[in-house]
């Protein structure tokens, strides 16, 4: 058997896929570019989350210290109560200055519910925060016993 040579496909048929090359490099250019503007818009929002976690942990930080020192002076509980918008006591002072330096515009509420008979008091410490204007208020709420 012998082996004919391919013919050669038509003129008109090369012009017609002239070009091909170039449309598949622009969709590719175009996938590409969704991709990393996916990718962009990922990370904002993980840094966002981030910061978000950090304003908890500081506000998680400033109500255990403030817990731990009313636990030290419980003879005095009812000095360390702070009403929404309230201006802090001279016990309260040191603690909420601190707390307002590492949460910027924190809002700090401190409640004691005393118990019955002279038993354990419950206290409730709110910091809230906002981190941009327009956002909604994070709320970061710790009980004790004390």
């Amino acid at each position: 058997m012998t082996s004919r040579p391919m013919p050669r496909p038509p003129r008109r048929l090369k012009q017609r896929q002239g070009g091909v090359a170039l449309l598949e490099a622009l969709i590719a250019a175009v996938l590409l570019a969704i991709g990393l503007l996916g990718t962009i818009g990922l990370q904002a929002r993980a840094y966002s989350a981030l910061s978000e976690a950090s304003m908890r942990a500081e506000a998680t930080i400033a109500a255990e210290r403030l817990l731990g020192v009313m636990t030290t002076d419980s003879e005095r509980l009812s000095d360390y109560a702070l009403a929404s918008g309230g201006t802090p006591g001279a016990r309260l002072t040191p603690w909420y200055d601190a707390t307002r330096k590492s949460i910027p515009g924190a809002k700090v509420t401190v409640t004691i519910a005393n118990g019955t008979g002279g038993g354990a008091a419950t206290v409730t410490v709110a910091i809230s925060w906002q981190r941009k204007a327009g956002d909604p208020a994070n709320t970061h709420t710790v009980r004790a016993t004390i």
